[in-house]
């Protein structure tokens, strides 16, 4: 059974004063998709049993300052903001090639009740992205590519945020750091 991939960072000194411009910089870092640019925009209040009190559509989801524009209208310390784009990784369809998979950044507001108390999180799409999966043709090529792209988000985003505790995991609540090195040393 396939687990979502997600990356959480709990951030020192984080507050309602600077957490715009945290997950500012987390936008700045990412690699957006160049096949399918487009991104939505959620902003959640209180948590996620509530309907989105936003949902924005965007063109171009590397268009950080009209999104931080649209989050500054509507900005509460109980709210989530949440976008929903791409980036580009090697998947298996037919055969292997790059194509746009779905991704979602995420930070919560000091009094939104997030999953595990972390203040950003990016959900990085199924691990099968990253993983070897029975029933599909091996490329290691493909696979240690998704991995060191993964690898090269959390690296930077350590490089650039206050840091005090990073997490990659799987809903299945293995250590999925663990099973990315495995899998590389596997394909070498």
């Amino acid at each position: 059974m396939a687990d979502s991939v997600r990356l959480s960072f709990w951030l020192r000194g984080f507050t309602e004063h600077n957490m715009l411009s945290l997950y500012e910089r987390v936008l700045r870092r990412f690699p957006f998709s160049r096949l399918a640019p487009a991104g939505m925009l959620r902003i959640h209040a209180l948590d996620y049993s509530e309907a989105p009190v936003l949902e924005e559509e965007f063109d171009d989801a590397a268009n950080v300052p009209a999104i931080l524009s649209i989050i500054q209208e509507h900005f509460h310390n109980d709210c989530s903001f949440q976008l929903d784009c791409c980036w580009d990784l090697w998947y298996y369809g037919e055969d292997w090639s790059l194509k746009p998979c779905a991704v979602s950044i995420a930070v919560f507001g000091p009094f939104f009740e997030s999953p595990w108390g972390e203040q950003i999180q990016i959900d990085l799409g199924m691990d099968f992205l990253y993983l070897p999966t029975p029933n599909v043709p091996p490329n290691p090529r493909a696979l240690r590519s998704n991995i060191r792209s993964v690898l090269h988000l959390a690296e930077d985003l350590q490089r650039i945020l206050p840091v005090e505790k990073r997490t990659l995991w799987s809903e299945s609540g293995e250590n999925l750091a663990e099973r990315l090195q495995e899998a590389l040393e596997e394909e070498d």
